[in-house]
């Protein structure tokens, strides 16, 4: 059975798009299939973070209104057989984005694909409400500061509100989980950052991976790879465990470089 999981985050720059990159290419290294849609319409940045901006010819605004065919706008990775990206509109408006069209795109996915990954604008307006609506999961991707933390409790509210599964009666809510990013602990130390513990008590959901400030993520990006396809760094390995977790594995948690086991299960009853 298929999963659709949301990245979101209502303020932006915190590593949506990176973070869908990452967590999309690490489950197709597991061997699941799966595919990573753009919500981002009028801006389009997963296609070139995917490294396949020069090969978009049809988009899910194309599809959605009946211009092509799902599998003529689905790019396949050409690094993992197992991976797609269904790129999004440059030109259009985020009004083109309908209930009912994005229903019947996600059902089509469904029948392929074992993880949907959506990649949420900043916001929360349309396009981040449309990319939330119909999703099993979410990973809410904050930054260790506080306009970031808020805006992602803001989410967490919408996501137990505004999708259909909050709609539909007798429904399980969806499973929320955190990612922080840009983790310093330098700048935590020196007051500058929130810790892991304050963000967590702010958000009261459980923490799905803790990722490190590193210049191999920004190197990745730049070159159109998903960080967990680059080379070997601090962050490429945080997002490896984020994604073992995802899938139910039990994988030590590490803050600021130091394991810290013990602080995971006692605010969420859970073994790191």
């Amino acid at each position: 059975m298929s999963k659709i999981i949301v990245v979101t985050s209502g303020k932006g720059g915190v590593g949506k798009t990176t973070t869908s990159a990452a967590i999309s290419a690490g489950l197709a290294k597991r061997g699941h299939k799966t595919v990573v849609i753009d919500f981002d319409v009028g801006l389009r940045n997963l296609d070139m973070i995917m490294g396949c901006e020069r090969r978009v010819v049809f988009d899910f605004i194309n599809v959605i209104q009946g211009d092509a065919k799902l599998k003529q706008a689905l790019i396949r990775d050409k690094r993992l057989d197992n991976l797609a990206v269904l790129p999004t509109s440059q030109t259009r408006d985020k009004d083109a984005l309908t209930q009912e069209g994005v229903e019947a795109v996600l059902n089509e996915l469904k029948e392929e694909f074992d993880y949907i990954i959506c990649d949420s604008p900043a916001g929360i307006e349309r396009g981040a409400l449309m990319a939330m609506y119909y999703a099993d999961e979410a990973i809410v991707v904050t930054n260790p500061e506080v306009s970031s933390v808020r805006d992602s409790d803001r989410v967490l509210g919408l996501l137990q509100s505004k999708t259909h599964r909050a709609e539909e009666e007798g429904a399980e809510p969806i499973k929320a989980q955190v990612l922080i990013t840009r983790h310093d602990q330098a700048r935590i130390d020196k007051g500058e950052m929130m810790t892991v513990e304050d963000v967590l008590e702010i958000l009261a959901v459980p923490l799905l991976g803790i990722i490190p400030e590193s210049p191999a993520v920004l190197r990745a990006s730049n070159m159109g790879v998903p960080v967990v396809l680059d080379d070997p760094s601090a962050a490429a390995s945080a997002y490896e465990d984020a994604v073992a977790r995802l899938v139910g594995e039990q994988v030590e948690m590490k803050i600021g470089g130091e394991r810290r086991p013990g602080l995971i299960s006692r605010l969420f009853g859970r073994t790191a």
